[in-house]
């Protein structure tokens, strides 16, 4: 097996829907599917022992949910990168999936070439899709209120002061689901001084992925919804 390929870990307590899984990603030539797991708990114990790249993880699932599970994974220090399975996708657990760590969700009724396409861009780390529906996900919530577990008046964070004032246009531009491409047309960079911005940013601010910078800058007040009227 090439270092190419992407190891991915299905986890629902439903065994037809993680065969479903599986029979898509593994028709796939950098795909494997290293294990199965049916609840949090198990969930947890694989990965720890099969190191995925990438978990499709349900949110409802007895004994431990998938939110709980995905910040166990998250705190453990554990490099997989988590895909959070929902069935409506202005899910509150879908939101908490995020804030637990979690870099991206879908719908369970995903298309196979989406599900191919978004496993892969979250592997990637570059997941520019996942912010995109992230941002309407988070705008919904912020629109009606504090987010879940989000004091009504979020407070500036000191990390940010650690930012240049590039980092900081650069992160608002991530926030708001902009791509490496388009950051660099708006700035007139390069997008390998883009790519080395994101990385520094990311490195700052202790996050893990372009993901979590949208919801970082959510929490933080550092953008506010865009549309009101959405």
């Amino acid at each position: 097996m090439t270092e190419d390929i992407i190891k991915v870990l299905l986890v629902d307590d439903q065994p037809l829907l993680r065969m479903g899984f599986r029979l898509i990603l593994e028709g796939e030539e950098d795909f494997h599917v290293v294990g199965e797991a049916s609840d949090g708990i198990e969930a947890v114990r694989q990965v720890e022992a099969l190191a995925p790249d990438v978990i499709l993880m349900d949110v409802r699932m007895p004994t431990m949910d998938g939110i709980e599970a995905t910040r166990r994974i998250s705190d453990s220090g554990s490099e997989a990168r988590v895909i959070i399975l929902t069935t409506f996708d202005l899910d509150e657990y879908a939101f908490s999936g995020l804030q637990a760590g979690a870099s991206a969700f879908l719908l369970k009724d995903v298309a196979p070439s989406e599900l191919v396409h978004a496993v892969r861009l979250v592997a990637s780390g570059d997941a520019v899709v996942a912010p995109r529906v992230t941002q309407r996900l988070l705008e919904t919530y912020v629109r009606g209120g504090a987010l879940p577990g989000q004091s009504p008046t979020p407070h500036r964070d000191p990390l940010l002061d650690d930012l240049t004032p590039r980092e900081t246009e650069i992160l608002t531009t991530i926030a708001e689901g902009l791509s490496n491409a388009e950051i660099a047309h708006k700035f007139f960079l390069s997008e390998a001084t883009v790519k080395t911005h994101v990385r520094r940013i990311l490195s700052k601010l202790q996050l893990r992925d372009r993901v979590q910078v949208v919801v970082y800058a959510y929490e933080t007040g550092l953008v506010v919804p865009s549309n009101p009227d959405y």
